[in-house]
């Protein structure tokens, strides 16, 4: 199944429990699951964005975008985990006060109503679980969210059945907001840092341009560029002055075997005037 397809389909699925969510939370009189249905209901509009960036992702290049439209789906991965992170930060902000003033939380009710979410979240999760973009391993984490959130609704029921501690709802909602902000902000930065064209992680520069400097024919780099659009793919362009441009042909072979050996997929090579080339026409200007 495509990747789009898949994010489509886990849509549905978070759609339809926001409005299930809405319409036990007003049965339940609940305002805690009424707010949870808001929030879920965010979150359902921010996994049909990126369902939208991930399919636009997949279009070639044209007049528009010449370099292509990869760099959507990573797009919507960083306003996915920016989604993530504020609602983290809105839990924190609503249940730090239920520490010491608790609200009476029908139980009973929750108990079902999360084993539901559980069950469709899970569901969720799976379908995008195995998928290879950044779009879907930041999805994957948002479906986490809820399992872990709807876990710790049930573990509260089932403990508020005995005992009348509601304090501990608010309590385990701080707990999950924090690992969820734990999770979503180093994958924020990371995308941002691929949006901003950061030097691949897994791309060791001094040691590339060493290696290139190895080479017999080059004599020296004047120009350097490494990036990748969307984690996967990565492209450099170099410029270098050989010795003799008459083994050019032969110097593009190694430069192009040793950026493979670099992890580097797409390389732009510009042969510029040796030294001596150099020296010699700036002496007749």
């Amino acid at each position: 199944m495509k990747s789009e397809k898949r994010i489509l389909i886990a849509f549905w699925l978070n759609f339809s429990f926001a409005l299930l969510e809405a319409i036990f939370g007003f049965l339940f009189r609940s305002s805690a699951v009424m707010a949870d249905a808001v929030h879920d209901l965010g979150d359902a509009l921010a996994i049909g964005l990126s369902a939208y960036l991930e399919k636009l992702s997949k279009k070639k290049g044209d007049r528009k975008y010449s370099l292509g439209y990869k760099r959507f789906s990573l797009l919507g991965a960083i306003l996915t985990a920016f989604i993530l992170i504020l609602g983290s930060f809105l839990i924190l902000l609503e249940n730090v006060p239920k520490l010491w003033a608790p609200e009476e939380v029908n139980y009973q009710g929750m108990l079902v109503l999360g084993l539901i979410a559980i069950a469709i979240n899970l569901m969720a999760s799976r379908l995008v679980r195995h998928g290879h973009s950044h779009n879907e391993a930041i999805l994957s984490l948002h479906f986490l969210e809820d399992i872990l959130g709807w876990l710790a609704v049930i573990l509260v029921s089932i403990i508020l059945h005995f005992t009348d501690w509601y304090f501990l709802d608010p309590l385990l909602s701080l707990c999950i907001a924090g690992y969820i902000l734990s999770q979503s902000l180093p994958a924020f930065w990371k995308n941002m840092k691929i949006f901003l064209e950061h030097v691949p992680e897994d791309v060791d520069l001094p040691a590339f341009e060493a290696d290139i400097l190895a080479l017999d024919n080059i004599q020296t780099i004047t120009q350097l560029n490494v990036w990748t659009t969307d984690g996967r793919e990565k492209f450099a362009m170099l410029h270098v002055c050989p010795q003799d441009m008459a083994q050019s042909l032969t110097s593009k072979e190694d430069l192009r075997r040793l950026a493979k050996c670099h992890g580097i997929t797409h390389l732009t090579i510009e042969f510029d005037l040796s030294l001596q080339e150099h020296e010699a026409h700036q002496t007749e200007v």
